[in-house]
């Protein structure tokens, strides 16, 4: 399965918006300044997170974006699934019941094992993205780059004192 390179851009801009006070925002300009990706293809990314309630727009000079509730109640598969759409990335086509050794439909009752085990293996994907947080990315984030978190916080309150 690939994933498109907005999950990436979404995640690493909440986080990002995770350190944004409550009364203030940060621009779809600044975040894409921020990670040095074009604005025009992030800001899509921003208004379907928006859309989705992850994100919130706020009006103003010291506007821009800024989460919707906090950064511990927002799943990596909420953002996934903002971006991406809810698409399965398996469908079965029941293959098995075409060609020259097909049976009756009554021969597949059951689900195929092909099937059932992409099912299972998205399921297992799906459920880490749930359970993983915000707040644990950010954890993870901090404890790997402590020297590009403080850059980035520096960068965040300069920007943010403006």
């Amino acid at each position: 399965m690939k994933l498109s390179d907005g999950v990436e851009w979404a995640l690493h801009c909440a986080t990002v918006l995770a350190a944004v006070p409550p009364d203030r925002g940060l621009t779809a300009a600044k975040l894409a300044e921020f990670h040095d990706v074009p604005s025009a293809y992030l800001a899509k990314h921003l208004q379907a997170l928006t859309r989705a309630g992850i994100f919130e727009a706020v009006p103003g000079r010291r506007g821009g974006y800024r989460l919707a509730r906090p950064a511990s109640e927002i799943s990596v598969l909420d953002v996934v699934d903002a971006v991406e759409g809810r698409l399965r990335p398996f469908l079965c086509s029941e293959i098995r019941q075409r060609g020259p050794v097909a049976g009756p439909k009554s021969d597949y009752r059951k689900a195929c094992g092909i099937s059932r085990v992409m099912y299972d293996a998205e399921n297992a994907y799906r459920d880490v993205l749930k359970h993983t947080s915000l707040t644990d990315l950010i954890t993870g984030l901090m404890a790997d780059a402590p020297h590009a978190a403080v850059r980035g916080a520096t960068w965040l309150q300069k920007e943010l004192s403006s």
